[in-house]
């Protein structure tokens, strides 16, 4: 979407460009070629009405290649509305504007989008970056193509400033939430932009991947749209963690053959089926680069089979388990690997069969087993769905209603062809949840006129409920990252009796996450839950599968302690409790002394570290101040504050970046200071060579320097090398230094630092 992103130059994206097209199969579009076409077109004059122009011939014959039915007229009216309005517009790389949105579109028509969406990207950036209103764009394509424009649109910087980033991603998503087909034009544009990136300074092209890695592949996950994802996760490999991605390539080139063991195993397989009489095509599919690396780290030296997976694709559901019997039959199945995604689908609407074999030559071979409707589904997600509308009236449409054209024909015939998609509400991620997001058994019914939308998973219902309670555009962007960093997500089991049913939660919650997907702020009552039957403390950590029935106060006045906050993992349930314990100052600290003469407009105890933080703003409402959490401070630590939308005050070490961010910004800097109080809570990260005692070793410094264990995780060895992570209570922060000192000191240790919040996602991953 920016004007600023340009022509792909670098090597590393260019490696990356060509193992895309390779896995694909498909030439990539010469974007120059497109941009003579533009230019060409406008200096000729306007294409006869019955002839489509040369510069969108190529979305023309990818959308005809899915939707032969598609009417083109409504996508000539928009790209001449969008060559006219972007004429005079250049890229960095000296190509017309022209060629993004055409670009943009051209990828949506190969992943099957329907004509709504194809137009809506077409004009996705004139209302942002030309003379053409929303209003124009209303009137001449109707209210649906407006509504996603109108989504993709990002706000004013000169209203928001530094929130603009993160107020564009909350007004996007809430659109997502009514038509999904907004974050669908937002993956294609980022996509885009990323090939295109190799202009920029370096700086900027690691601050737009770290977005890109850290929200924009996670919602692409979470939507099912792989082909998007894996391209996406290889341009953020390449820009963020260059040695690793060239350690990666030269692997993949110094194994060209690579694929003829995966080619000699897929024939054995063909042979197998056909002696079966089961209709089956089957595939070589090559890894990209990060699915390589990843297989690297969890195996080490790789043998010809890992570099790609056996694809087997049939007609029916049924023939599926017929392919899995046979090879089950005909070769030595790896138990451990089969997963069955078919019965109990992924809540991003995958369905698979996976399963590995080993050859008699004792070559070991991945294969995924799914109909070529569900691999379909698998590379296009959502997109795969057409319009979420059809069928519905057009005055229950987003923008209250209005078609695009012919768009609607088609996408009542895009809507047969594909069959029922659903995303069930019984499934993982939408269930607990009816379709508006409202806990289950509140939602009214079909027959009662409400539309039950299946492109609105549960995770985007939970999304929207907690992004209401989080005005501050810090905590949104903060919590955002973290929601989008669960990769994995459980379902409990209600035991409540009257109201049975699932939650959906992510990996690792506790019953307090629980109690606010369940109850809401009624949560602030909860009083314990039983799990299994069984009494548990609000802190038991719940697994896939557990039955949970929550135990709630009868009075109006219980509410939860600070301690909560350290079982809290979803978004909702964190700003749940933090809200009212801001408005519950007596429950969340004892009262602070005061010094001095100045007067003291908040004090608000940071229930992270467990000190306590002042700010100074005389004849200024009441505001809470909080650290940070790009460079979460401690007592004794040097600090200054900012105001941030909402009010309230932000915390940073004086040496942070965003300090200087905000300066450059024009942002006052707030007088802020530590409380009296001498104890605190930090979290500690301490990187080691794995050795025999040094667990031992090091929480005996710990206790040495006079510091209690709240919680530690100690991750498995990695190339000899250990990860441990300690949140500890520090009777006084003053001796942080020292303890640190006292840390690295233990034999082994070669690194004790401070951690920070959203620094591993991407080592997660990886």
């Amino acid at each position: 979407m920016s004007a600023e992103a340009t022509n792909p130059v670098s090597a590393a994206e260019a490696a990356v460009t060509d193992a895309t097209a390779r896995r694909r199969g498909r030439a990539r579009i010469d974007l120059r070629r497109l941009g003579r076409a533009a230019l060409l077109g406008a200096t000729a004059g306007p294409a006869p009405r019955d002839r489509l122009p040369d510069a969108i011939s190529h979305v023309a014959e990818a959308h005809r290649a899915q939707h032969p039915e598609a009417d083109l007229t409504v996508l000539r009216r928009a790209y001449v509305l969008a060559e006219s309005s972007h004429r005079g517009q250049f890229r960095k790389s000296g190509e017309p504007y022209i060629t993004h949105p055409l670009a943009v579109t051209l990828i949506l028509a190969e992943l099957g989008a329907e004509t709504t969406t194809l137009t809506a990207s077409l004009l996705h950036d004139t209302v942002e970056d030309t003379e053409v209103t929303l209003e124009q764009v209303r009137r001449e394509f109707g209210d649906e193509v407006a509504y996603l424009v109108d989504g993709v649109t990002k706000v004013e910087k000169i209203d928001y400033g530094a929130a603009a980033e993160p107020e564009t991603f909350r007004k996007m998503l809430v659109a997502t939430g009514n038509d999904v087909r907004v974050m669908s034009i937002k993956l294609a544009d980022r996509l885009h932009n990323m090939r295109t990136l190799g202009v920029m300074r370096p700086e900027k092209q690691a601050r737009i991947a770290k977005v890109t890695r850290d929200v924009l592949i996670p919602l692409a996950e979470r939507l099912g749209v792989q082909a998007l994802k894996t391209e996406l996760e290889d341009l953020v490999f390449a820009i963020l963690h260059p040695e690793e991605y060239e350690t990666t390539r030269a692997l993949i080139a110094g194994n060209p053959h690579a694929g003829d063991a995966l080619g000699a195993v897929a024939e054995k397989v063909t042979a197998v089926l056909r002696e079966a009489d089961i209709g089956a095509e089957v595939l070589v599919r090559p890894r990209h680069f990060v699915s390589v690396h990843r297989v690297r780290l969890k195996r080490g030296e790789l043998r010809g089979c890992d570099f790609g997976r056996l694809l087997v694709l049939v007609a029916e559901d049924a023939d599926c388990y017929a392919v899995l019997g046979e090879l089950h039959t005909c070769f030595t199945p790896v138990i451990s690997e089969f997963k069955d995604f078919i019965a109990a689908p992924k809540f991003n609407l995958y369905q698979s069969l996976h399963t590995a074999i080993a050859a008699p030559d004792g070559a070991v071979a991945e294969v995924l087993i799914r109909t070529h409707r569900m691999h379909k589904v698998a590379e296009a997600g959502v997109v795969a769905l057409g319009n979420p509308h059809v069928g519905q009236d057009p005055a229950d449409r987003p923008g209250g209603g209005g078609t695009s054209g012919g768009a609607d024909r088609q996408d009542r015939a895009r809507d047969a062809d594909t069959g029922a998609l659903p995303w069930d509400a019984d499934r993982p991620g939408t269930a607990g949840r009816d379709d508006a997001g409202r806990p289950a058994g509140t939602a009214a019914s079909a027959e009662d006129g409400e539309r039950v939308d299946p492109t609105r998973p549960g995770w985007l219902s939970r999304l929207l409920d907690w992004q209401q309670a989080a005005p501050d555009p810090d905590t949104f962007w903060t919590s955002l990252r973290a929601d989008l960093a669960e990769d994995d997500e459980i379902t409990v089991f209600r035991a409540d009796g009257s109201a049975p049913g699932t939650i959906s939660l992510p990996a690792g919650a506790s019953c307090v996450d629980a109690a606010y997907a369940q109850h809401g702020e009624a949560a602030h009552g909860c009083l314990g839950a039983r799990v299994n039957g069984r009494l548990a403390p609000l802190s038991t950590v719940l697994a896939d599968g557990d039955t949970v029935q929550l135990l709630l106060a009868q009075d109006a006045v219980s509410g939860p302690s600070p301690e909560w906050l350290d079982h809290a993992r979803t978004p909702a349930a964190r700003i749940a409790i933090t809200g009212w314990l801001r408005d519950h100052p007596e429950n969340a600290a004892p009262p602070a002394a005061t010094t001095g003469p100045r007067p003291q407009v908040h004090v608000a105890a940071d229930h992270r570290s467990g000190a306590e933080l002042h700010a100074d703003l005389e004849g200024e409402p009441r505001a809470s101040v909080r650290p940070a959490g790009c460079c979460t401070p401690v007592p004794p630590d040097k600090i200054t504050g900012f105001r941030v939308r909402g009010g309230s005050v932000t915390a940073h070490r004086t040496g942070c970046a965003a300090v200087d961010t905000m300066r450059t910004l024009g942002r006052e800097p707030v007088a802020v200071r530590w409380g009296d109080t001498a104890q605190g809570r930090v979290t500690l990260v301490a990187e080691s060579f794995g050795r025999p005692g040094l667990l031992a070793d090091l929480t005996e410094a710990i206790a040495v320097a006079g510091a209690a264990v709240v919680s530690a995780t100690v991750e498995p060895p990695s190339e000899q090398r250990v990860r441990h992570t300690y949140t500890l209570h520090l009777p006084d922060v003053a001796r942080l230094a020292a303890l640190m000192r006292a840390m690295r000191d233990v034999p082994g240790v070669y690194d004790v630092s401070r951690a920070r919040r959203g620094s591993s996602p991407q080592q997660r991953r990886a």
